[in-house]
C-alpha cells in the first residue's frame, strides 16, 4: 500500500530552520525534541499535559491582573488551554519521556500549541516564550506540574479507590466474622482464627495506608512556581505566585498552597520521593492481600482451597476446565512495577544537582503511572476479588477439627512437653487432637470440648 506523502512547512527559532509537518499545531523546539530524543515509545502522559495547560491558564491570568499581559492575548491563552484540554489529541504532544532532564521540551510543546491555536482559531498572535511562558521557567513549571497533578489524581481518583477496597474487605469482614479456619504461619497450620479476624488484617493495612497517605500530600499541594530558573523569581512579578494562586484554585474544591522555599522546589524532588514511597507501601500490602487470596484459593483437590474465588476466564490453553487467580496474579504484577518505579523515582530524586533536578520527565511519568495502577488495582481487588470470594465451609471445618495445634491451648493445663507430644500423636494417627487429649490426660470430654472450642480460642485470653 503506497505511503501518504506528509507536507511539511519551515519554522525558524534560534538556532534555525525546522521543519515541521504542515497541519501540527507544535513548533520549531518540539520537532527538534521529536528529531532528538528517539529513546522509546513513551511519552507524558495526557495528565501531566492537562496539569501544565492548567499552570499556562492560571499563568495568563495572573499577568493579566498584574498588568504585565494584554488582555486579548491573556484570553487567548485561557480560551486555547481550555480546548485543548477538552479536545485532548496526544499528537499534539509527542515528545519521548528521555528528553531533557529539566522537561523543557514538553513545556515548550505546550507553549507553542498554545501559541499556534491562539493563532489559528483564535487570531490572535501569541509567542510561546513571551507570552504564554512569561513569568515561568521549565524549572518551575515542571516540578509545579508533577506536584499538581499527584496531588489531583491521588485526591478525585487513589483515595477513593482505596476507600473501595476498604469498604469491601469490611463489609465481606462482617459477614464472616464467626466462621472460623485454620490459622497460617511460615505457611503452616497454627492457631485457630475467624476469617473476620484475617479480613481485619488486610482493612488496617489499607486504612494505615490511607492515613499515612493524606498526612503526605500535604506536601504535594505546595507548588513551586515563581521560582523561575534557579529559586531567586527572577523575571516573575512579586506578586506572581499569589495572583497564580488564586487563578489556579478559583473554582477548586481542593487548594494548592506557595512552597514557601523555591530553591528547595527546584532543586529536589522530595516531596516526590515521599509520595512514591508511600504509593510502594500500599504496593506491598496489595501484593501481601493478593497472594494471601492466591494461597486460600488454591488447589480445588490438592491446595489449601479455604476459598473459591469467582472464575473469570479460562485458565489454561491446553487444560479444559483450568481456572486460575487471575486478578490477584494481575494485582501483583501491577504492584510489582510500582516498586520498580519507586526506585527509578529514588534514584531521580538524587539527581538534583545545585539548583535544579535533571530527571524531571520520568519522575512524573512514573508518578503518575504508579498513582493510576494502585487506583486501578485496588478498585479490581474490591469488585473482582474480596466482594464475590465463597468460603468453602467443609474443607476449612475439616482443617480446624483435624489442626493438632490446637494443643496450643492446653499448655497451662498439661505442659508445653506432653502438649507437643500429644500434636504428633495426633498427626501420625490421623486423629483429631480431643480424642488424643483423652486417651493422655486425665481431662473429661465436656472439659476439653470447652477449652478446645475453635471459636473461642478465636478470642484469645487464658483458657
Amino acid at each position: 500500500m503506497k505511503k501518504s506523502k506528509v507536507s511539511y512547512r519551515v519554522e525558524s527559532d534560534s538556532m534555525g530552520d525546522v521543519k515541521i509537518p504542515k497541519n501540527a499545531l507544535y513548533g520549531p523546539q518540539t520537532q527538534r525534541a521529536v528529531d532528538n530524543f528517539l529513546v522509546s515509545d513513551l511519552i507524558m502522559p495526557k495528565e501531566f499535559i492537562v496539569s501544565t495547560l492548567l499552570i499556562k491558564i492560571a499563568a495568563a491570568k495572573a499577568n493579566y491582573k498584574l498588568g504585565l499581559l494584554n488582555k486579548n492575548i491573556s484570553v487567548a491563552i485561557t480560551k486555547s488551554a481550555k480546548f485543548l484540554i477538552n479536545s485532548y489529541d496526544k499528537s499534539n504532544f509527542p515528545i519521548d519521556v528521555f528528553q531533557t532532564g529539566s522537561g523543557t521540551s514538553t513545556n515548550m510543546n505546550v507553549n507553542e500549541v498554545i501559541s499556534n491555536l491562539s493563532k489559528n482559531k483564535f487570531k490572535i498572535k501569541v509567542h510561546p516564550n513571551d507570552d504564554v511562558n512569561m513569568s515561568q521557567s521549565s524549572n518551575d513549571v515542571i516540578p509545579t506540574a508533577i506536584n499538581h497533578c499527584a496531588y489531583s489524581l491521588a485526591i478525585t481518583k487513589l483515595l477513593p479507590s482505596l476507600n473501595i477496597l476498604s469498604k469491601e474487605i469490611g463489609i465481606k469482614e462482617k459477614k464472616l466474622s464467626k466462621v472460623v479456619k485454620t490459622g497460617r504461619t511460615h505457611l503452616m497450620d497454627a492457631m485457630p482464627i475467624t476469617f473476620g479476624q484475617e479480613l481485619s488484617g488486610w482493612k488496617a493495612q489499607i486504612d494505615d495506608n490511607i492515613s499515612s497517605l493524606k498526612n503526605c500530600l500535604e506536601r504535594l499541594k505546595r507548588l513551586p512556581i515563581g521560582g523561575t530558573a534557579v529559586g531567586t523569581g527572577i523575571n516573575a512579578h512579586k506578586l506572581f505566585t499569589k495572583e497564580f494562586l488564586i487563578a489556579l484554585n478559583s473554582g477548586n474544591k481542593y487548594k494548592y498552597v506557595d512552597k514557601k522555599n523555591k530553591f528547595e522546589g527546584l532543586s529536589s524532588q522530595d516531596d516526590a520521593v515521599i509520595y512514591s514511597s508511600h504509593l510502594k507501601s500500599i504496593a506491598i500490602s496489595l501484593i501481601k492481600i493478593s497472594n494471601d487470596l492466591r494461597w486460600m484459593n488454591s488447589g480445588p483437590g490438592s491446595g489449601v482451597s479455604d476459598i473459591t474465588l469467582k472464575a473469570l476466564q479460562p485458565g489454561s490453553s491446553i487444560m479444559p476446565g483450568k481456572v486460575n487467580p487471575v486478578i490477584p496474579e494481575s494485582s501483583i504484577m501491577a504492584c510489582s512495577q510500582v516498586i520498580g518505579n519507586d526506585t527509578t523515582i529514588m534514584i531521580c530524586g538524587q539527581s538534583g544537582n545545585f539548583q535544579l533536578n535533571v530527571t524531571l520527565p520520568i519522575i512524573a511519568y512514573n508518578i503518575i503511572q504508579s498513582t493510576n495502577i494502585i487506583a486501578n488495582t485496588s478498585v479490581s481487588l474490591a469488585k473482582k476479588s474480596i466482594n464475590n470470594f465463597e468460603v468453602n465451609n467443609s474443607n476449612i471445618q475439616k482443617s480446624v477439627n483435624s489442626n493438632p495445634i490446637l494443643v496450643t491451648a492446653l499448655n497451662r493445663i498439661i505442659g508445653y512437653e506432653k502438649g507437643a507430644y500429644i500434636a504428633k500423636k495426633a498427626y501420625k494417627l490421623g486423629m483429631p487432637i480431643i480424642d488424643v487429649a483423652l486417651e493422655e490426660t486425665n481431662l473429661s470430654e465436656k472439659d476439653l470440648k470447652k477449652i478446645l472450642d475453635p471459636l473461642a480460642l478465636t478470642k484469645g485470653g487464658i483458657k
